[in-house]
C-alpha cells in the first residue's frame, strides 16, 4: 500500500505550526507530529579579494535550551515567506549582514531535519566585494534579531570546519561546498 496521510491536526499555530498526523501505510495506522514554518534560505557571503566570509551571531533559543549557548555562528539565513529563493537570499544577507549580492551560486535544495519538520531550505554562496558592505546588518529589530556581523577568514573557517568547531550544519556545509567549488580561495 502506497502511504497516505488519513488525517492531520493543527496542535499549535504560531511562528511555527504543530500538526498531528495519522499516516495509512500497510499495517495499523500511526500518528507523527510535524513541524512547518515553511521555506528558508541560507547564503555563504565571501569577498574572493580579501578572501574573507561574513557570519552573523545570534541568539537560538533551542541551542540555549540544549547546550547553554547564548550564541550561535553561522551564515544569513531566513525564512523565504512568498518571495522567490534567490530574492529572499539577498533579503536576508541584507537584513542580517549588511551586504548587498548581486549573483548566487545555487548549491542544493534539501530537507533540513524530514524527521520532524518540512523546511526545505536553499544553500547559495555569494562573491562580494568590499564595496557591497553597504549597511551594518544586525538583522530586523521588530524580530528581536540582536545579531553581530563577523568577518572570518577563509583559511580559519575551513581550519575550524576540519577541526569540528562549526556547530552550526548550515554553515558547516557552505563552507564544504566553498572548498569544493572554489578551492583557489584556500591557498
Amino acid at each position: 500500500m502506497t502511504p497516505k496521510i488519513i488525517s492531520i491536526e493543527t496542535i499549535y499555530q504560531g511562528w511555527a505550526k504543530f500538526s498531528r498526523a495519522m499516516i495509512q501505510t500497510g499495517g495499523k495506522p500511526f500518528k507523527r507530529e510535524i513541524e512547518d514554518h515553511g521555506r528558508a534560505v541560507v547564503v555563504l557571503p565571501y569577498d574572493p579579494e580579501r578572501r574573507v566570509a561574513v557570519l552573523v551571531r545570534l541568539l537560538r533559543a533551542p541551542v540555549l535550551l540544549a547546550a547553554g549557548e547564548d550564541s550561535l555562528l553561522e551564515a544569513p539565513a531566513g525564512l523565504i515567506d512568498n518571495d522567490d529563493p534567490a530574492d529572499a537570499a539577498r533579503r536576508e544577507v541584507m537584513e542580517e549582514a549588511g551586504v548587498r549580492i548581486a549573483e548566487l551560486e545555487h548549491i542544493a535544495t534539501v530537507w533540513t531535519m524530514p524527521g520532524i519538520s518540512t523546511e526545505r531550505m536553499d544553500y547559495y554562496l555569494a562573491a562580494f566585494s568590499q564595496g557591497d558592505r553597504i549597511g551594518t546588518g544586525g538583522g530586523v529589530a521588530a524580530e528581536n534579531e540582536d545579531i553581530t556581523v563577523e568577518e572570518h577568514s577563509l583559511t580559519d573557517l575551513w581550519s575550524s570546519a576540519r577541526r569540528g568547531q562549526l556547530s552550526d550544519l548550515k554553515t558547516l556545509t557552505l563552507v564544504f561546498a566553498l572548498k569544493d567549488r572554489h578551492p583557489e580561495l584556500f591557498d
